[in-house]
């Protein structure tokens, strides 16, 4: 239930503002990685996809104006 929380509020977060939507995917990316793994997460993969990709995996992140999506998938 943390981990749903947790990520909730950074796709909240991130979703929120619109300076996260100009930032370029890698440093993007690495931004969102740097937050999970300070949360003790291991076991992680984030994607860049096309934002009409996504299917039913989680958004935690928008970048190169909303055209493409940073998807969280836990293992």
């Amino acid at each position: 239930m943390k981990r749903i929380a947790y990520l909730t509020a950074i796709a909240i977060t991130l979703a929120s503002t619109q300076a996260f939507a100009a930032k370029s995917c890698e440093e993007l990316k690495d931004e969102i990685a740097a937050k999970v793994e300070a949360k003790g997460v291991k076991k992680y993969t984030l994607e860049i996809v096309v934002s009409d990709q996504v299917g039913k995996k989680q958004v935690v992140g928008s970048c190169e104006g909303g055209t493409k999506k940073v998807v969280y998938t836990r293992q």
